[in-house]
């Protein structure tokens, strides 16, 4: 049986944050470990996984399935974000 996708409370502000910034951003979740958010800035391409910042860090850590993405992950940034402030940081240090 298959569930629907939660949404972390801070998710919108990320993203906002992050089109603000002048990034384009796809909202991808799909489960099975997919990141969240795939987020292009200045030639960059870079995963997201968010997490929500507000919840203690026991509630924000890697489902088995996104552990197991992130280890098998060859590709280009692959991040956790827990604030729109982290997201925009990345950006920060890809221009």
């Amino acid at each position: 049986m298959r569930y629907a996708n939660r949404i972390d409370a801070n998710q919108n502000k990320i993203v906002d944050a992050l089109r603000k910034a002048g990034a384009v951003v796809r909202i991808i979740s799909q489960g099975d470990g997919i990141p969240d958010l795939l987020v292009g800035y200045k030639g960059y391409t870079i995963l997201m996984e968010v997490k929500d910042g507000a919840k203690v860090p026991s509630a924000r850590k890697l489902t088995e399935a996104e552990q197991k993405f992130f280890n098998d992950w060859q590709g280009g940034l692959l991040m956790i974000v827990n604030s729109p402030e982290e997201a925009l940081e990345i950006l920060e240090n890809c221009g």
